[in-house]
């Protein structure tokens, strides 16, 4: 054994001593060290001996186990040494060459606008409220009013994946959701900001997928003064305390009565913005709130729009073409 236990140390030293890479550095401490190694299966012999040899085999393997060792950690950190050379040498930087220079960013201005607008309704009290952007036909048009068979519904061509499931044509479907969240309670004072998707012909003014920020409120008393004096506030500080408002009739099945909302440009004459007008009382029954009791008036205006108008933006795609030029001049909004 003791004859064994030498050479298996002198063919060990030499294969450690010869290996160049980690990997079979690895595989010969396994093999001469792990616990199925050559040294472990020399010593399961150890049983046979007397017992005035084993004291001296054991010592023996001892001195192989710790050479071995040594050799092992002299290798690997030889060999790391050298590998981590050969990375420096080929990562080489010039420090010659010219640095790179990085062009802060800046705020999208469709973000820029949201960011305003949500500063201005959080002033007043309001919530921010978040949805599905893949939603419920149920949520979508039902809870709102619109029935199946509804002609509304064709003012909003929509992306269906399934007969019940549609990429949403307004925020307006969170507001069935929130509304049964609160279960009855008041007051509600929310406005729901996202991406909303219609089958349209992409031009100057129309784009498939938009930005929406609807408004919601509910509680006893809401009125359409109310309503008149949230979006008066509201287009006054986006566009100047000067800017005059007007309502026009109009219909949706949401709401009842319903108006178009206008300002008026020295340029280009009355411009609508935005739609609004008192909550339908199917809509607050719909979702669990007493129409006798309650009332609410509730608001969409488009993203873009507003974008467009503030800073005098002539074609809806420049906000989503991603051209720096475009993009650079919003620096500082």
């Amino acid at each position: 054994m003791r004859e064994r236990l030498e050479s298996l140390r002198t063919e060990a030293l030499q294969e450690i001593q010869s290996a160049s890479e980690m990997e079979l550095i690895r595989d010969l401490k396994v093999k001469y060290l792990g616990k199925k190694g050559e040294l472990t299966a020399v010593l399961r012999g150890m049983g046979s001996l007397s017992a005035e040899e084993r004291p001296v085999i054991g010592g023996l393997a001892n001195e192989v186990r710790a050479a071995l060792e040594i050799a092992f950690a002299q290798k690997i950190e030889a060999v790391e040494s050298a590998e981590l050379e050969a990375k420096l040498q080929s990562e080489t930087i010039d420090v010659t060459l010219p640095g790179v220079s990085f062009e802060p960013g800046s705020i999208h201005p469709l973000q820029s606008v949201i960011e305003q607008i949500e500063d201005i309704f959080i002033g007043m009290g309001f919530e921010i409220a978040e949805g599905p952007e893949v939603e419920l036909d149920h949520y979508n048009f039902e809870m709102l009013n619109l029935p199946k068979d509804h002609p509304a519904r064709d003012m909003q061509d929509s992306f269906y994946i399934t007969p019940e499931i549609l990429l949403r044509t307004h925020t307006s479907s969170v507001q069935g959701r929130t509304l049964l969240a609160r279960e009855g309670e008041v007051p509600v004072r929310i406005i729901m900001p996202g991406k909303v998707y219609r089958r349209d012909d992409d031009d100057a003014t129309h784009s498939h997928q938009f930005t929406q920020i609807e408004g919601l409120v509910v509680d006893r008393g809401v009125s359409m003064g109310e309503l008149k004096g949230v979006l008066l506030q509201l287009i006054q500080k986006m566009f100047g305390p000067d800017t005059e408002v007007r309502l026009r009739p109009s219909y949706f099945p949401f709401t009842e009565p319903s108006v178009e909302v206008d300002i008026y440009h020295p340029e280009k004459g009355w411009l609508e913005i935005l739609g609004a007008g008192m909550v339908h009382p199917r809509v607050l029954e719909k979702a669990g709130y007493d129409s006798e009791r309650y009332t609410g008036f509730a608001f969409g205006l488009g993203v873009e729009r507003i974008a467009m108008l503030k800073y005098d933006i002539d074609d809806i795609r420049h906000l989503y073409n991603n051209d720096l030029r475009f993009l650079r001049q919003f620096k500082s909004v």
